[in-house]
Formats: structure tokens, C-alpha cells, sequence
């Protein structure tokens, strides 16, 4: 029973997790477009609330939930999936932590790079959600 609640306390963190990592890169096309002080001063504390008050709690209950199971559950290891779904969430979790870095950048008024940059990566997270879900779903391998 444990490990059902586990699973959904995991799953609702990834939810919450992947909402602002959908939302912060675009709050950002919309600070690279913005032209005003009010608006980006605007956008400098919707970007800070969300990745500190969302982002950062979502992605440390994800981690411990899924770790959780993997400590009720050592026999996952023996499973290729698991290993190509770990990765992936290494490389999510450097993707959050890039957001971080453009977030401070934007807050230092240092931002270089245009809204179309931000709409594309604003897609990245995308690409990790469809490939976490087919692998722990499908389990190819």
C-alpha cells in the first residue's frame, strides 16, 4: 500500500514539476519581448515565484518519491528501461537547473537571446515527457 502512495505523491510532483517547466521558458519569450521596465520587473517575480516556489519543491518530491520506490523496489534495476528513464531525468534536471541560470540572467538584465530562442526551447521539456512516458509505459527494453 505504501508503494501505491508512493507512486501517486510521485506522479502528482511530476505534474507539478513539468507544469512550471512548461511555463517558465515561456515566461521568458514573453520577457525577451517585453519593452518596459514595469513589464519585466513583472516578469523578473513571476519567474523567481514559480522556479523557487513550484519548480524547485515539485522537483525534490519527485526525486525523493521515485527514489523511495526504487529503495522498495531494488528488482527495477535489473529493468533497461529504468536505466534510459534515469537518464533522462539527469538531463531534465540539468534542463531546470539551465533554467535557473536564464532566470538569473534575465534578473541581471543580462539576457542575449530573443523570444525565438525561448520558443524553442520551451519545446525541450516536451521531447523529455513523451520519451519518460513511453519508457516507463511501454517498458521497449
Amino acid at each position: 500500500m505504501l508503494y501505491l502512495w508512493l507512486k501517486a505523491l510521485h506522479i502528482i510532483a511530476i505534474v507539478c514539476w513539468f507544469a512550471g517547466l512548461f511555463y517558465l521558458p515561456r515566461l521568458f519569450v514573453y520577457h525577451a519581448m517585453s519593452e518596459d521596465a514595469a513589464s519585466r520587473e513583472r516578469f523578473i517575480i513571476m519567474e523567481r515565484k514559480l522556479y523557487r516556489g513550484i519548480m524547485g519543491p515539485s522537483m525534490i518530491a519527485t526525486l525523493v518519491f521515485g527514489l523511495w520506490m526504487l529503495y522498495l523496489n531494488t528488482s527495477l534495476f535489473s529493468q533497461g528501461w529504468l536505466h534510459a528513464k534515469l537518464t533522462l531525468v539527469v538531463l531534465l534536471i540539468g534542463y531546470h537547473h539551465a533554467c535557473g541560470s536564464l532566470l538569473k540572467r534575465f534578473a541581471r538584465g543580462e539576457n542575449r537571446r530573443s523570444h525565438v530562442f525561448y520558443r524553442w526551447f520551451n519545446e525541450v521539456p516536451v521531447l523529455f515527457l513523451i520519451a519518460i512516458v513511453i519508457l516507463v509505459v511501454v517498458k521497449p527494453f
